[in-house]
């Protein structure tokens, strides 16, 4: 059976591939803007116009848009289509401020479907292979986004939901599950509990992760711990949900953007200029075949830069980025020095006898911001090795203390890594 979901587009020539988003770029542009009055709005302040796009490259022509322009607009002011015609709509897990909204046509449930379904294929998931789905099945897109793919490649599902760790081992085994689509801090957790009971999961092959960037040391543990191949999936709620807009292939030299959907450019953060191949900065993604609410010139906050243009040697045509790295957003600036939480992981990971479980505080005091580095750790690992290793990492010597295993909170969700904390 084919390695590829869809070959023919998976697989198409660069020049085939441009000229496939300049026809899709330009019948989005005229269609938001005769559709929508935010876009026509946004169109006019930045002087464009439909018919000024000709091709691919005329993408810098247009608007940004960022998650404000769907706070703004809450709950379906972007939408293009008559709200007849919508069937779903998930939301932003994000607990505070108004919340994103997308919303979705049958068109749309097919695209994220077709989108999920190169996925698994990429991952060696063939039709009739068990999947266990460990996202929850709610508002937040992952569970379905996970379910709508797999129905589509024709795998057996185990829609297990969140929680219920000693339950979800069980069904790992007693169903064979070769495949499982998890945020990687939970599947941190069911390591653990597996590990507490004795229990091993012989059938599993493949790990699927997204919601959370997670370091190579933390991938290569549970590759090393469980014997299977994990997969680094992206996506988001704006972009339609998880992997709308790819995952890294075998080879492990990025992800792969499904550019006959989204044109995505890297772009410098305080400018908005497109930056070369290979130069890091933010990724903003253009949904090219989106019906209810499409993206244009989208501010992910996220930082990467594209890798290649080149065929991979899996095969696919498709452009390459890095791995995410973390968000401008969450960026740390302690003492004068800056540093992501996901740069914290990697060290910590470095450390013989550093469990994953890690928690980072941020303490204010009368504006005066330090920073708390906890960990769990094996016996013998002290706090003064920690932070030294820290200081010759981070460039700073961070507080902390060291736990036994387990003592730190567990989540069964996205893991809450930084806390933030005022001091009166």
């Amino acid at each position: 059976m084919s390695r590829y979901w869809n070959e023919r587009l998976e697989t198409m020539s660069r020049d085939e591939l441009t000229a496939l988003q300049g026809e899709r770029l330009q019948a989005l542009a005229a269609r938001v803007y005769q559709r929508n009055a935010w876009y026509r709005e946004a169109f006019d302040r930045h002087g464009v116009k439909p018919g000024d796009i000709k091709c691919a490259a005329d993408i810098t022509k247009l608007p940004f848009t960022n998650k404000d322009s769907f706070r703004l607009t809450y709950p379906l002011g972007l939408a293009c289509v008559d709200n007849r015609e919508l069937r779903e709509f998930h939301m932003s897990s994000g607990s505070t401020g108004t919340p994103v909204v997308m919303a979705y046509t049958n068109s749309d449930l097919e695209q994220w479907a077709e989108c999920m379904a190169r996925c698994y294929r990429m991952a060696g998931m063939y039709p009739g292979d068990s999947l266990q789905i460990t996202p929850t099945f709610g508002l937040f897109n992952g569970g379905f986004g996970f379910f709508h793919g797999a129905r589509k490649a024709e795998l057996f599902i185990c829609p297990a939901s969140s929680g219920n760790t000693p339950r979800q081992i069980k069904l790992l085994n007693d169903f064979q599950i070769k495949g499982i689509g998890c945020v990687v801090s939970y599947m941190l957790r069911i390591m653990e509990v597996a590990e507490e009971q004795n229990v091993e999961f012989p059938h599993l092959k493949i790990g699927i992760f997204g919601a959370e960037t997670f370091s190579d040391k933390i991938r290569h543990k549970i590759e090393s711990t469980l014997g299977i191949k994990t997969y680094d999936i992206y996506g988001m709620t704006e972009t339609g949900g998880v992997g709308t807009t790819g995952m890294d292939c075998e080879v492990r030299n990025g992800i792969h953007v499904w550019e006959d959907h989204y044109l995505v450019e890297i772009i410098d953060p305080a400018s908005g200029d497109p930056l070369p191949d290979g130069q890091t900065g933010e990724v903003t993604f253009t949904s090219l075949t989106r019906e209810a609410i499409p993206v244009i010139r989208f501010r992910t906050g996220d930082i990467s830069r594209i890798i290649s243009r080149e065929r991979c040697a899996c095969g696919r045509t498709c452009l390459r980025i890095d791995r995410i790295t973390g968000r401008y957003d969450d960026m740390i600036i302690i003492k004068g020095v800056n540093f992501f939480p996901k740069q914290v992981e990697q060290a910590l990971m470095e450390i013989p006898g550093v469990l994953p479980e890690y928690q980072i505080i941020l303490e204010e005091h009368h504006g005066i911001q330090d920073v708390i580095i906890n960990v769990e750790a094996e016996a013998g690992v002290t706090g003064f090795t920690v932070e030294k290793y820290l200081k010759e990492k981070l460039g700073f010597s961070p507080r902390g203390d060291v736990f036994k295993p387990g003592e730190l909170p567990r989540s069964e969700g996205k893991a809450k890594r930084v806390v933030h904390r005022i001091i009166d």
